[in-house]
């Protein structure tokens, strides 16, 4: 499936990754967000569940291995051309995970990784969103609330 002018939204998965109070941003290499600082994560293959294509994800772009908590929340990411047209549809999945082992380094989907304080957000001009998304999965994690527990692969056909 091409992502540029895509013919349905394609489905993505992100992480918010805690080591100790720290969380780990990528800036990222390619459209529609070159240059900035997000989440690491990227799309679901077919065939592959959500929680695999997480692992998998983070693992190919920043080098580590994480236990994924549970589901944060979903959004829409829309990017519109100049004449309104949809140039990128992702419907993203957001999961608390923290990090097990390894040391982040940027994969070829970031220019740069980072392990940062949720002081340090606003300094790297970290997007509204995604700082909310930090901030929520920061208060989960304080009160070790998972609201989605990861569901069971349930076979179908």
């Amino acid at each position: 499936m091409k992502r540029e002018y895509p013919s349905c939204p394609i489905p993505a998965v992100s992480a918010v990754i805690f080591s100790g109070d720290n969380v780990l941003l990528v800036r990222r290499a390619h459209a529609p967000s070159q240059g900035r600082w997000s989440l690491p994560g990227g799309v679901v293959e077919l065939g592959e569940p959500r929680h695999e294509a997480l692992i998998r994800e983070v693992f190919e772009e920043v080098g580590i291995e994480i236990a994924v908590k549970g589901l944060v929340g979903v959004f829409d990411r829309i990017v519109r051309d100049y004449q309104g047209r949809v140039r990128y549809h992702y419907v993203i999945l957001d999961y608390w995970a923290e990090h097990i082992r390894g040391t982040a380094r940027a994969g070829s989907d970031a220019q740069e990784v980072r392990w940062v304080s949720l002081d340090e957000l606003q300094a790297l001009h970290v997007g509204a969103e995604t700082v909310a998304v930090i901030e929520r999965t920061w208060t989960m994690r304080a009160h070790n609330v998972v609201e989605a527990p990861l569901d069971p692969v349930i076979s179908q056909g």
